[in-house]
């Protein structure tokens, strides 16, 4: 009881030193790998890059020690990062304080809700995401994840558009206009270091040599240098202006926002004291609130995006101050520093005695020292309910990324797997999360192949792992500081090409052209409606169930005859002649209320075309269930053959099928006579009445009777 409890304790069963010693080397292996990842996908979260270190401090402790799997490593990865940026979107702004708390509150919903999976041992829920469909939303988001990043990488700017591919547009758009190239060639330098390292010697951690070459020469070069600069200091009465303006829409967002959810709540009061006239003050109010807002946005995206666009020459001056110039407009005899500047413009209003004017490539920044504050996040019903369909696709998705990775392992080392204790492992990892500011986590790939590389014994290398990432939040955040945001985006973008498998489209189009017409439809619907990532998936899963259902309710019927070795086989696949006088058909599904009356017209129109049919042997072999509606279609279908003056008769009817038929008395509607173990032996019992009448010289079914005979 114990070990189901705490799996953990069954780790130390012949532990030695040595193996302490793989795993301690294991956990700091695979912690220099995920320090700068973590950061990397908390940027991708739309998350401040420490929330990444938080995201990697208790969840893969926990999930380790409480799931099933040794080896696989827990902590932030792409894909769910990437849902999370989805899913908080239409709440609030990345990186805000609300955005922030929204992305604590769904990792504790994710937790909570695989946890009570893993509980209830309904791991199989899983199953209703499809391998087509998984296919398909993998390599989509493997394309948006890798593109999100192009904005970092080029050094530019710009507004998220209502599809993603028109905010990739906009990026070129920037690109072309202007990109920063020391912040290129720093994300250009990362990649050559992490693919030429990955390639000579794979044992080397690429990912940390990259980021410690790239930080270095950050430093060493100056890469960020930004400056604080009043409004005087912009010596152009155009931008000024535009300023000025950007403020003005700025400042009017809040409390237009405020009014309208005053006006929501005014709204909720009126519906429930049934106040008709309060209902239609309150519409009212929250519709002119949108139309405001929508108005003020609108103006603050267009002066948002002429700031970013305007480039600035550094003039300094003799008090070591700067002054700054339209690009091409510095004055004769003034001397400008060489940089290009720019205003950093956010989500919020400028201060106009202290813009940020921007001369270098963008870095990592400040990281808070130390560990985060344990807490509950806050809990708010109605964002819970907002957030409940993301949560639960962020659970499912990552719990199967977590346990096709345990499963590929498990292979190697022969380990067994409970995938109900591995929900409740990462259920576990997402709550404890949470409390320490964490956003939803799942197994890794790349770091789990790590893991299983440096031949980790027991889940205590992920807890040296947790221990590492403690130590730098504890010592050495300062380090992290000139660590340039394009090689963050260079780590992704390399990271998320090995999600791209283009042969699982062939594959799963080879098995049957549905599923791969399904994973197809999957991938270009999750591109067409992204950030809208839920909608893909949804697509792929109705297209799933729907194929599913179309074949529950047709499933296949089959009608056979002696082949050439002897065996029944398909008449129309194996081109074989069939009696006229007997008919065998076999039902391939379970006979159920869906598909019941399929049988029925199939047989009647089997018997309508087909002069001279005497009997009809129905085999039973692929009913493995059957309900009341099919027990009933079945009595009815034997009713109606024999008032035709044709018999029936069954035979491979397994257990749980003649149970169902005993309790409705379906037994003696057909006669027990009538029910036979094999095709064979109702071929030798009803061949020689059904043929009394025929001429039949040689039947087709003969050779099989006689086998049965002898």
């Amino acid at each position: 009881m114990l070990v189901k409890v705490f799996p953990f304790l069954a780790w130390f069963k012949n532990y030695d030193k040595t193996s302490l010693q793989l795993d301690a080397l294991s956990g700091l292996t695979v912690a220099l790998i995920l320090i700068p990842q973590s950061m990397a996908y908390a940027q991708l979260a739309g998350m401040p890059a420490y929330y990444g270190l938080y995201a990697s401090f208790l969840p893969p402790m926990i999930a380790a020690l409480f799931g099933s799997s040794r080896q696989l490593a827990t902590g932030p990865v792409a894909i769910v990062s990437l849902m999370t940026a989805a899913s908080l979107a239409p709440l609030a702004t990345a990186g805000s304080s609300g955005y922030i708390a929204y992305a604590i509150l769904l990792a504790f919903m994710v937790g909570a809700f695989q946890l009570i999976l893993g509980i209830l041992r309904l791991g199989l829920v899983v199953n209703f995401l499809s391998h087509p469909v998984v296919n398909g939303f993998t390599n989509a988001a493997a394309i948006i994840i890798a593109s999100s990043q192009l904005s970092k990488l080029f050094g530019v700017s710009v507004d998220s558009a209502s599809h993603h591919y028109e905010t990739i547009i906009h990026v070129v758009k920037a690109a072309v206009h202007y990109t920063h190239w020391p912040t290129l060639l720093m994300g250009v330098l990362a990649f050559g270091v992490m693919y030429g390292l990955k390639w000579l010697s794979p044992r080397i951690p690429n990912v940390l040599v990259a980021v410690v070459l790239t930080t270095t020469i950050s430093w060493a070069t100056g890469f960020n240098c930004d400056r604080m600069a009043s409004i005087e200091t912009i010596e152009s009465p155009v931008v000024r202006s535009l300023i000025h303006k950007f403020n003005k829409s700025s400042f009017a967002l809040p409390p237009l926002a405020e009014g309208r959810t005053r006006s929501g709540e005014n709204l909720d009061k009126a519906r429930q004291n049934h106040d008709q006239i309060g209902v239609l003050d309150a519409e009212h109010n929250v519709a002119v609130a949108n139309v405001n807002i929508t108005q003020f946005n609108s103006e603050v995206h267009k002066f948002r995006e002429q700031l970013r666009a305007i480039l600035f020459a550094g003039v300094p001056q003799d008090d070591g101050s700067y002054k700054f110039f339209p690009e091409n407009g510095v004055p004769a005899g003034m001397k400008s520093d060489g940089r290009t500047w720019r205003i950093k413009v956010g989500n919020t209003p400028l201060d106009i005695d202290g813009l940020k004017m921007m001369g270098g490539g963008a870095v990592v920044g400040t990281i808070p020292k130390g560990l985060p504050a344990l807490s509950l996040p806050p809990i708010n019903f109605k964002v819970m309910l907002h957030l409940f369909p993301f949560a639960a696709i962020i659970s499912l998705l990552g719990f199967m990324e977590a346990i096709a990775i345990a499963k590929a392992m498990a292979a190697k080392t022969g380990q067994r797997l409970d995938p109900n204790q591995e929900l409740i492992g990462q259920g576990l990892g997402n709550i404890l999360g949470s409390i320490s500011k964490s956003y939803p986590t799942s197994g890794s790939f790349s770091r789990s192949a790590v893991n299983l590389q440096a031949s980790a014994v027991s889940g205590l290398s992920s807890v040296f792992t947790s221990l590492a990432v403690v130590i730098v939040l504890l010592f050495f955040t300062p380090l992290l500081y000139h660590l340039p945001q394009s090689v963050l985006a260079a780590v992704i973008m390399l990271a998320v090409i090995g999600l791209l498998n283009i042969s699982g489209f062939i594959h799963a189009w080879r098995a049957k052209w549905y599923d791969g017409a399904i994973s197809v439809i999957s991938f270009a619907a999750t591109l067409v409606f992204a950030p809208h990532l839920d909608k893909g998936i949804m697509i792929g899963v109705a297209l799933s169930l729907m194929v599913f259902l179309y074949k529950s309710m047709r499933p296949k019927v089959v009608f056979l005859s002696r082949s050439e070795d002897e065996e029944l086989l398909c008449a129309s696949t194996h081109d074989l002649e069939q009696c006229p006088y007997v008919s065998v058909v076999r039902f391939d599904g379970p006979l159920f209320f869906a598909n019941a009356s399929y049988l029925e017209d199939t047989i009647t129109e089997m018997i309508s075309t087909k002069e001279g049919l005497n009997h009809i042997v129905l085999v039973a072999g692929g009913i493995n269930d059957i309900d009341s509606s099919g027990e009933a279609s079945l009595s009815m279908l034997v009713d109606r053959v024999r008032s035709s003056g044709i018999d029936m008769s069954m035979c491979e009817v397994n257990e749980t099928v003649m149970d169902v038929f005993r309790r409705t008395h379906f037994l003696e509607k057909i006669g027990e006579d009538h029910i036979f173990h094999t095709p064979g032996q109702a071929l030798f019992s009803i061949h020689k009445s059904a043929h009394e009448l025929g001429g039949e010289a040689n039947c087709p079914l003969l050779t099989h009777c006689k086998l049965v005979e002898a």
